[in-house]
């Protein structure tokens, strides 16, 4: 609190029938700062702070925020009073494996909750579970760090350089440096599902079937609902975005110009995967069927003894494998013949990625198991003879990361350090953009910068910038403010 200063906080609820809008926000003055705090009722949400010149001009901005809110249907509340909307977590049955023979599991790593998200890349295995824990581990199972984010994460994707984690509070997090950021705050009213990221444009589909588009800078871009509901499935490349849903797998076209095609499945869509040329739908009809990405025709339907909860493929689909919701995994040729069925030594799989002859599993016991997918090694599982599962224990003082909340949790510099990358927030119309200030970039491009932080006039220094296709850059290694 300023010294001798009065502080006013003014709190405001926004709270529609149905699956409409359930969101607040607060709007504090104290001397010449002005901090607002939005998001879903019931959550902490996200939190953007303002110093002004004088105390006067505080109160001013503070009053034009407060009513341009009412004038969309906010209404003074007091927080606690409603209850936050339930957030869908997904429910799954997990019954034992009718395999005769188990996957030879090299190792597993139990998260303590159920998981959902999983990617694996060159260098790490990251996994993300309902507590809101995500984990980087090594190819071999050690466990390098723990981020901890303030709710359950749905999915983990991938662009590029960048790992991002979907959260039930609404919140997309960039998990590609020390410091976890929100990247994107999907509207209130949008129960995710899951979500993809191509070239820094979000897609996000939810429980009502709907598939939102979200640009880099977090701007709503464009909307639609797809014939089913329960939209579990969404991929996006360069030609399309690839919705599945309880109806079926429905393509778009990426600049929201309408429905490319839509094709009826086997059975609601619980899971999706995409190589080049297609797009794999696991179904609760026990099939994965690979549709071509051109047409939507189906191709190839791969037969699985109970629901598909997910699926995956080697390069160029050589290779298809499912796992289901009687705790087997299974593999297929690229034309559908079943080459082997083993049980997952745990739960079922809800995510799974296979990677260098490895096939890794998120299960419902909240494990991440890596299983030797190799022709040599299958083929001794079948016989009987698997390798002993290590099981992989947390370091005792394992690194664990935050995301920042506010601008005062980003460390302070008083120069920028020899090659780093200095960056300006600036006002534009009702907007806070980040420019390069640096030599040797595109000062006009804006910078995928987390929200929370932002301040008028501040200063900033990162370890590099990456230019995105879509004319911005992308933050490379740990924020700082200069001094």
């Amino acid at each position: 609190m300023s010294a001798g200063s009065t502080v006013t906080t003014t709190y405001l609820e926004l709270s529609q029938e149905g699956a409409g809008a359930h969101k607040f926000y607060e709007v504090t003055v104290d001397g010449t700062t002005v901090t607002v705090r939005y998001g879903r009722i019931g959550a902490a949400g996200q939190t953007q702070t303002t110093t002004f010149a004088s105390a006067a001009k505080a109160r001013a901005a503070a009053a034009k925020k407060v009513a341009g809110k009412v004038g969309k249907g906010y209404a003074p509340a007091v927080q606690g009073q409603r209850a936050p909307r339930a957030v869908t977590r997904r429910q799954v049955t997990s019954a034992p494996s009718t395999a005769r023979a188990v996957a030879p599991v090299l190792w597993r790593f139990r998260t303590g909750s159920s998981a959902f998200g999983i990617h694996v890349d060159d260098e790490h295995c990251w996994v993300g579970n309902q507590a809101g824990d995500v984990y980087t581990l090594d190819h071999n199972g050690g466990v390098l760090a723990r981020f901890s984010l303030p709710d359950g994460v749905k999915c983990l994707v991938a662009d590029d350089f960048w790992i991002y984690a979907g959260c039930d509070d609404g919140s997309v997090y960039d998990l590609s440096s020390k410091l976890p950021f929100a990247a994107y705050d999907i509207a209130a009213d949008v129960d995710i599902f899951w979500l993809d990221i191509h070239e820094g444009i979000l897609n996000v589909s939810d429980h009502d079937g709907r598939l939102t588009v979200i640009d880099h800078e977090d701007e709503h871009q464009w909307a639609r609902r797809s014939p089913g509901e329960r939209a579990w499935m969404v991929r996006a490349d360069d030609r399309a975005v690839y919705h599945g849903h309880s109806g079926g797998v429905t393509a778009y076209a990426p600049d929201g110009g309408g429905e490319l095609w839509h094709t009826k499945t086997r059975g609601d869509v619980l899971f999706g995967w995409q190589e080049d040329s297609a797009v794999y739908a696991g179904t609760a009809h026990r099939v994965v069927q690979r549709l071509a990405k051109a047409s939507g025709a189906v191709e190839a339907t791969y037969a699985c003894d109970s629901a598909v909860y997910s699926c995956a493929t080697s390069p160029g689909g050589r290779f298809v494998f499912a796992g289901d919701a009687a705790s087997s995994v299974y593999c297929f040729d690229r034309d559908g013949t079943r080459l082997w069925k083993l049980g997952t030594g745990g739960g079922s799989a809800l995510s799974m990625q296979y990677r260098d002859e490895k096939l890794y599993l998120v299960t419902t016991d909240g494990a991440l198991v890596c299983v030797d997918a190799s022709e040599a090694a299958i083929t001794a599982a079948e016989r009987g003879t698997v390798p002993a599962a290590r099981d992989v224990k947390l370091a005792a003082a394992l690194p664990t990361y935050a995301p920042a909340t506010a601008a005062a949790a980003v460390a302070t510099v008083a120069h920028a350090p020899a090659g780093a990358v200095v960056l300006e927030c600036v006002q534009d119309g009702s907007r806070l953009r980040v420019h390069v200030v640096s030599e040797g970039y595109d000062g006009s491009w804006n910078v995928q910068f987390p929200h929370a932080i932002r301040q008028p006039g501040a200063r900033y220094v990162v370890d590099a910038l990456h230019a995105a296709a879509g004319g911005f850059y992308r933050v490379r290694g740990d924020i700082r403010r200069l001094r």
